[in-house]
């Protein structure tokens, strides 16, 4: 799961940043208006917590900006306000839930889990393709019904390929949704293959129909 956390206020966003860190979510951050832009028309999340008042720009204006690049990330605005009016704004624009400020952590996480199962599951609690199966709430993946032991890096990678499949992508596109703005100090993405290979070695273990397949020159895909 990768999570964009736009807020200006440095401090909170630093502290949310280490709350879903420890939640073992992966976790980028922008403190004003173009910087979220930029990382929103160049990569894909599964959830963006959205501050309604940057410096530089207007919530509302990125929500709007997400419906032209058809995203279909999960939104959920943060905000000082806490009118009807605001919210009602905020929902029509194309958010998926509103939360006021102060708000207590353990509410923003569940909050972010029932956006994620309405937006990228379609209302399901389960991730299917062929044989397998993934519990995103408890981590858990199945191949024929039988517990797949993955570490969090081999989950991470299948849970972004299982919610795109026969979708081919890019080693660098992999590494930011999978390590997120951490990448920056790696020297290359030879980790990535590493990665892959140990993944690929136990779904074929575990009797897989599916496979991640390299498409040479460009990156990989799930097949």
């Amino acid at each position: 799961m990768k999570v964009l956390v736009v807020e200006d206020e440095i401090k909170l966003q630093e502290t949310i940043v280490e709350f879903l860190e420890r939640e073992k979510i992966i976790v980028e951050s922008a403190d004003n208006y173009k910087q979220a832009l930029n990382k929103i028309i160049s990569f894909d999340y599964d959830c963006i917590l959205l501050d309604m008042m940057l410096p530089d720009g207007n919530g509302m204006s990125l929500l709007k900006e997400l419906k032209k690049l058809n995203k279909t990330t999960s939104v959920i605005i943060l905000s000082a306000k806490d009118s009807v009016d605001d919210k009602v704004e905020g929902l029509l624009v194309g958010a998926d839930d509103y939360l006021a400020k102060p708000f207590h952590f353990a509410e923003l996480l569940a909050r972010i889990k029932v956006a994620l199962r309405k937006n990228l599951q379609k209302g399901e609690d389960v991730l299917r393709y062929k044989n397998i199966k993934i519990f995103p709430e408890d981590r858990l993946v199945k191949v024929n019904d039988v517990e797949l032991k993955l570490n969090r890096k081999e989950y991470d990678l299948l849970y972004y390929f299982m919610l795109r499949p026969e979708r081919v992508f890019q080693k660098t596109t992999l590494a930011e949704s999978v390590w997120g703005d951490h990448i920056e100090m790696a020297d290359n993405l030879d980790f990535i293959y590493s990665q892959i290979k140990n993944l690929r070695k136990k779904m074929k273990e575990a009797n897989s129909e599916a496979d991640l397949q390299a498409v040479y020159g460009i990156g990989y895909k799930l097949i």
